[in-house]
């Protein structure tokens, strides 16, 4: 079995150097390499190729958002968890739907670190308890997960797209993984909405969302 490949990209070496202490000291990881900028970053992450990046959203040359957005176009299948300074409850959001699939505040302690990686290997969706929690309870007020009952009458094409959406994909991000128009995918998503009682685009995202995290 082959190790699982990580990409560090973060401005501080001091932070990047304890990423790959911390990783290459857990079996069956290591990291294929270190960027502190974004052009770094798309530059190595062609030859390295990883299995999953961790990703700052500060970064000297842009934003780490646009980054994991260039890096999934061109390389859909690497994970990215990002790592940042940056309060979770704010980018937390904004993260998952630029398509990480876990979001981890720099203060955690680094086997909060490994954890995260390891559940986001896993196909799951990492964020810490407090985070999890906030979102229960905002979907027990707002907007509730649909009920098994409630999801049939999705069909198979917008029970994906609901799915997606609740991994975190934009409308594009959708099209192009699932091969079809952008207006197809907007159709289906006011038609999800339409069927699930949804009024608004962020509800459908936050449903979506819960669907994913916590699925009946």
């Amino acid at each position: 079995m082959h190790d699982s490949t990580i990409m560090i990209i973060d401005d501080h070496p001091m932070v990047r150097s304890g990423y790959r202490q911390l990783i290459e000291s857990e079996t069956g990881f290591s990291v294929c390499g270190e960027a502190g900028s974004i052009h770094e970053a798309l530059r190595f992450i062609a030859n390295c190729r990883p299995t999953l990046a961790i990703v700052d959203l500060a970064l000297p040359d842009g934003n780490g958002l646009e980054l994991i957005r260039r890096i999934l176009v061109k390389y859909p299948d690497i994970l990215v968890l990002v790592c940042s300074m940056y309060a979770e409850e704010l980018f937390s959001d904004r993260a998952l739907r630029a398509g990480a699939k876990g979001y981890i505040n720099k203060q955690e302690a680094g086997e909060q670190v490994m954890t995260a990686i390891r559940q986001i290997l896993d196909g799951k969706i990492y964020l810490s308890e407090q985070m999890n929690k906030r979102l229960l309870d905002e979907f027990d007020k707002n907007s509730p997960t649909p009920p098994v009952s409630d999801i049939t009458p999705l069909t198979n094409r917008e029970l994906e797209v609901y799915q997606l959406i609740g991994q975190g994909l934009g409308t594009s991000e959708i099209a192009e993984k699932l091969f079809i128009s952008i207006k197809t995918v907007e159709s289906h998503r006011a038609n999800i909405k339409e069927k699930l009682g949804l009024l608004t685009g962020s509800e459908l995202i936050r449903s979506a969302m819960r669907w994913s995290l916590y699925p009946q």
